[in-house]
């Protein structure tokens, strides 16, 4: 259980992390970035989603 519980870890920090990197740079485009608003966004959003679902996601060994 412990293994699933830290596999679970290493994929939610990462997509937190990067999610929300990727939100900030869409927030913040400005200029000729602003045309890559909408695909940042979604990549963020996308990422963030993957992280919080894989802890949503119930552990099958137990």
């Amino acid at each position: 259980m412990s293994l699933n519980r830290t596999a679970k870890g290493i994929v939610l920090v990462p997509s937190l992390l990067l999610g929300g990197a990727f939100m900030a740079a869409g927030v913040w485009a400005d200029g000729p970035a602003a045309a890559n608003r909408s695909l940042a966004l979604a990549l963020g959003g996308v990422l963030m989603a993957a992280g919080l679902l894989a802890q949503a996601l119930p552990d099958t060994n137990k």
